[in-house]
């Protein structure tokens, strides 16, 4: 079995950069306005977006270059840059849209060329070239079969190499469709096709972590297995994730489901710009679904109220702490399973302009964005913003991160220690207790070996526990917060 590939060149394996996605679109819905300086403020190593077939070639021969150019005019070369390459079309695809969903080329040749002109267009400065998004998640995210979705990544692999030989091609994002599902489901035979059929035509495997953290280990584990099915391990990327979701509160699954089967009954089978904006003017079925859903506010579970917008401010204040914890535990535990490039969802909104709650995936993803708008410019973080950024300061430089063995810790007590190369010691901890309710009980105190002089602790939310040291041990007070500790 190989345990590596080609793109383990890409980076030194101890080289470990936290990233984030812009959103779904860029310069699709508005502006190409300015974004990396913003992301890089908050510590991000790496930036991901979204580009359009149609977006770049409207016409057959004729290329748009706004968007990608607006991308590169805002690098220095530091960062790291991942594209997903979305294969929408007005003309040049079975379904003709310019936003959602992809779907396979008419033309294998016009698709390469496409993909060609857009690596040879960055020149190098793009690093990870993605073939589509999810592409389980048929009907929405990809329009077409596995066997359409391998074609058309073995196309686009050979263009990538031939413009540019030291790209990474990246598998498009194994989905919570898939890591969740049950043998023999239908997004789980998908995958199991692409992983087999595809094994030659891409070089990371992204898998895309949402939900409840500490199942991450657990969707990381089935990714591998994917692979090793077949006989062979690449490395993989974590392309998306970020929590909390309503999906993860057993309490909100049925009325989700309820509203979801409604607002999708009689959806349109494409997704175009234009149509979108149509959409958020009118009496849709899913405007109407999540109407009604908002007109039930007061009477819903509080775990479904938050994700409202116009939901109490307890809860609200509520969901900002989850959100923070969550986006350091589901970090700090894909670290510790070997991955060594991530990307939160989202960095902001897709435009400035204020976008109506009344959506699916507005409640489903709408409050996780790490930053929002003031007037035209990107310039105000959110509480999960500031979570980005400490984590970001406290894990720069690392090159590794493993669970800490650590005797006599109490049984739900989580501790990991990251390798800052020689720069004194980094533990990472939390107490493992239920995400909504468990932050109403008291810390638990723990005693850990330190033999340096000094410690500094500060947690996710920015609070500073008190430690307590003492003839080469230190007493820590651990609580669902996840806390940094260093000498």
């Amino acid at each position: 079995m190989s345990e590596t590939s080609p793109a383990t060149s890409a980076y030194d394996p101890h080289d470990i950069r936290l990233g984030v996605v812009r959103g779904i679109s860029y310069g699709l819905f508005g502006p190409a306005d300015a974004f990396v300086p913003q992301a890089r403020a908050l510590g991000a190593g790496l930036v991901r977006c979204y580009v359009y077939w149609g977006q770049v070639e409207p016409e057959p021969g004729r290329f748009t270059w706004t968007a990608v150019d607006a991308l590169l005019d805002q690098l220095d070369g530091d960062e790291e840059v991942w594209i997903t390459l979305c294969s929408s079309s007005p003309w040049a695809t079975r379904e003709a849209t310019d936003f959602l969903p992809p779907s396979p080329a008419r033309d294998l040749s016009a698709y390469a060329r496409f993909v060609r002109e857009v690596v040879r267009r960055c020149a190098g400065r793009v690093r990870y070239w993605q073939c589509d998004n999810e592409p389980s998640n048929t009907g929405l995210l990809w329009a077409g079969t596995a066997e359409e979705y391998v074609t058309q990544l073995q196309a686009m692999y050979a263009a990538v190499k031939q413009a540019d030989p030291g790209a990474v091609v990246v598998l498009g994002g194994c989905g919570y469709d898939v890591l969740s599902a049950e043998e023999g489901g239908e997004p789980r035979r998908f995958f199991e096709h692409v992983t087999r059929a595809g094994r030659d035509a891409f070089d990371v495997f992204d898998v895309h972590l949402y939900g409840e953290a500490a199942r991450v280990p657990g969707h990381l584990a089935t990714a591998g297995e994917l692979m090793r099915a077949h006989g062979y391990l690449k490395p993989i990327v974590a392309g998306e994730y970020a929590a909390p979701i309503p999906f993860e509160f057993p309490e909100v699954g049925a009325v989700m489901y309820q509203a979801l089967a409604e607002a999708f009954a009689q959806a349109p089978r494409t997704q175009s710009t234009a149509e979108l904006a149509e959409r958020e003017q009118g009496g849709t079925p899913e405007r109407r679904a999540m109407t009604a859903l908002y007109e039930r506010m007061p009477e819903l579970p509080p775990k479904l109220q938050m994700f409202m917008e116009g939901c109490p401010g307890e809860l609200e204040a509520k969901r900002h702490r989850v959100n923070r914890r969550q986006l350091v535990m589901g970090t700090v535990l894909a670290l510790a399973e070997g991955v060594r490039r991530t990307a939160y969802w989202n960095l902001a909104p897709e435009v400035a302009a204020p976008v109506g709650p009344r959506q699916v995936m507005h409640l489903m993803f709408g409050k996780l964005a790490l930053m929002e708008y003031k007037g035209a410019d990107l310039a105000v973080r959110r509480p999960a913003g500031d979570a980005f950024a400490l984590m970001a300061e406290r894990l720069a430089g690392v090159r590794g991160v493993r669970r800490a063995e650590i005797a006599g810790l109490p049984a739900g007590v989580r501790a990991f220690e990251a390798d800052r190369g020689g720069r004194g010691p980094l533990l990472v901890l939390w107490d493992e207790r239920d995400m909504f309710d468990g932050e109403d009980e008291p810390p638990v105190t723990v005693t850990l070996p330190w033999s340096a002089p000094t410690a500094t602790a500060v947690d996710a939310l920015g609070g500073r526990p008190v430690t307590e040291a003492g003839d080469k041990t230190l007493r820590l007070p651990v609580s669902l917060t996840p806390v940094f500790l260093t000498a």
